[in-house]
């Protein structure tokens, strides 16, 4: 563990940080060196490894990695091929400090990189969301707003959409959100849900 780090020039592993370990709910939201010292009353690199082999052998945990550069991102975000998405699980509200991306990932693109720092125009982001997405994987029937396509809309303030999400405070919903329709349902509006679930299994190519 210690060569892994070397080779990718960290000193620690103060990068990862435990989203959610049940065993031990203290940690959630330390990172790996916060942790080992809250654990062990030591931080070295000897006591982190001690940590995370504990933590492993206790049923695991979630983890965030901190190891992208924003430079980096934005010259992927404004590639004409990048489809924007997360790949953060479904969370229960309030339970753990997991990745904001699970709460706020769409709002960002659109306020953050679109509105703030003009990255991108809006229109490339709402097809980056939407149809770039669903026509690359073979989503039929979604993805633009198209006779006999599915009613999957959003509507939106693009002065006031914002993604609240922190990486202290995940669990806040992004706002600016007056409409959003699934399947034709409307399931928020404005910046409510409502609890109707109108959501599918959607296979490609069907």
């Amino acid at each position: 563990m210690k060569d892994r780090l070397r080779r990718r020039q960290r000193e620690d592993y103060s990068y990862a940080v435990i989203a959610y370990h049940k065993k031990d709910k203290r940690l959630n939201g330390l990172n790996v060196k916060e942790a080992a010292k809250l654990r062990y009353g030591k931080d070295d690199l000897d006591h982190q490894i001690s940590l995370i082999f504990e933590v492993e052998t206790n049923g695991g945990a979630s983890a965030v990695f901190h190891g992208m550069h924003e430079d980096d991102a934005c010259a992927f975000l404004r590639h004409p091929h990048t489809m924007f998405a997360s790949d953060s699980s479904v969370r229960a509200f309030k339970v753990g400090v997991p990745h904001p991306r699970g709460y706020g990932n769409a709002a960002r693109f659109l306020a953050r990189y679109t509105r703030d720092q003009k990255q991108l125009k809006i229109e490339e982001v709402i097809r980056k969301l939407t149809s770039l997405p669903a026509r690359t994987f073979r989503l039929n029937g979604r993805g633009e707003l198209r006779p006999g396509f599915a009613a999957d809309l959003v509507v939106f303030d693009p002065a006031k959409i914002q993604d609240n999400a922190t990486f202290k405070e995940p669990h806040q919903y992004a706002t600016g959100f007056r409409l959003v329709l699934v399947n034709g349902k409307i399931v928020v509006e404005n910046d409510k849900h409502n609890a109707v679930g109108p959501g599918q299994v959607i296979r490609r190519g069907k």
